[in-house]
């Protein structure tokens, strides 16, 4: 089920209050934000930043960009590796 469109988009409130922090600094785009918070969903004043997102085992960068507004965080750092047998040499 989705969220209810009168209740508005979840956005963790502490990475609300890191973005809006790091917003009021002159060199505000070179800094990169760490958050766990795989669940809230991008806003567009975090167009630019530069998100390090928790998968469970190590945090991937991701740049935001204006396309990825109105999905969420976890949607662009996998939590599964792609596996794949590895090849005997032949003799």
């Amino acid at each position: 089920m989705s969220r209810a469109k009168w209740k508005g988009p979840y956005v963790s409130d502490k990475l609300f209050l890191t973005v809006k922090k790091i917003k009021s600094r002159p060199s505000h785009y070179e800094k990169e934000i760490f958050t766990d918070s795989r669940n809230s969903t991008i806003l567009p004043n975090f167009v630019g930043y530069i998100f390090n997102v928790h998968n469970g085992k190590q945090f991937i960068k991701v740049k935001i960009s204006e396309n990825m507004i109105g999905k969420k965080l976890g949607d662009f750092s996998p939590t599964r590796k792609k596996f794949s047998f590895k090849k005997k040499k032949l003799k």
